[in-house]
């Protein structure tokens, strides 16, 4: 189904992850520190990453920073411990996609890395989003601002395209943790990154965003610039 990468440096983790995703129909490969899952991911590159934060020398957040410095898109699942709080919201704030906190379920893993998958897959269905300059293709999953491409995470789209095929609504983060992560329940600090992320890519000027709305007391709103 597809080709997921392990790093994580506890060998057990690591075997009991790897037989799980094995299990659900995927190739893995596995590392056990930050070099060579670099390594691992300029040879063979994954469908998506399954990152542990507390890596031992180059960190797992110095691996996703490194990732996406490069302008590689490819989905991250952090892992993070419950004291590790401030890290997993820096991750996503460097873009990863997803988090799963120990001690974790592994079935809850591989379904939060297939909702990550399942989501990078183009929607032959859908139709070009236009606001002003920005430009979205949901089949080709890519977007453009005054012609430029972005480089978005694959939540970052995800709710790119969400929020624009619903404009003038103004949803609660926790409508959109539902709507757009799939999740009953969850941090809704993600929603708040994310959009922070997002501001930054799409917006003029991120601290006066024209287009993603902060309504106080219920959440976020996507307002159309026109052309």
């Amino acid at each position: 189904m597809a080709r997921v990468l392990v790093v994580d440096d506890d060998a057990t983790v690591r075997d009991v992850v790897g037989r799980y995703l094995v299990d659900a129909g995927h190739t893995v490969d596995l590392a056990a520190d930050g070099p060579s899952g670099m390594r691992a991911v300029r040879e063979r590159r994954p469908d998506a990453l399954v990152l542990d934060l507390m890596l031992p020398g180059t960190g797992g957040l110095d691996v996703c920073r490194e990732l996406r410095a490069s302008g590689d898109d490819v989905p991250i699942v952090i892992l993070s411990a419950l004291g590790e709080e401030s890290d997993r919201v820096l991750g996503l704030e460097l873009g990863a996609d997803d988090y799963v906190t120990k001690p974790f379920s592994p079935r809850e893993l591989v379904l939060r890395v297939g909702l990550v998958l399942r989501r990078t897959q183009p929607a032959p269905d859908a139709g070009l989003l236009v606001d002003g300059g920005l430009r979205v293709d949901p089949a080709a999953r890519s977007a453009t601002l005054d012609g430029v491409p972005l480089a978005l995470t694959t939540r970052e789209f995800d709710l790119l395209v969400y929020l624009m095929r619903h404009p003038g609504h103004a949803f609660t983060r926790g409508e959109l943790l539902k709507l757009v992560w799939g999740w009953d329940f969850g941090d809704q600090s993600t929603v708040t990154v994310h959009v922070r992320r997002l501001r930054e890519k799409i917006e003029t000027d991120p601290t006066q965003p024209r287009r993603v709305a902060t309504i106080w007391g219920t959440g976020y709103r996507y307002d159309p610039v026109g052309a």
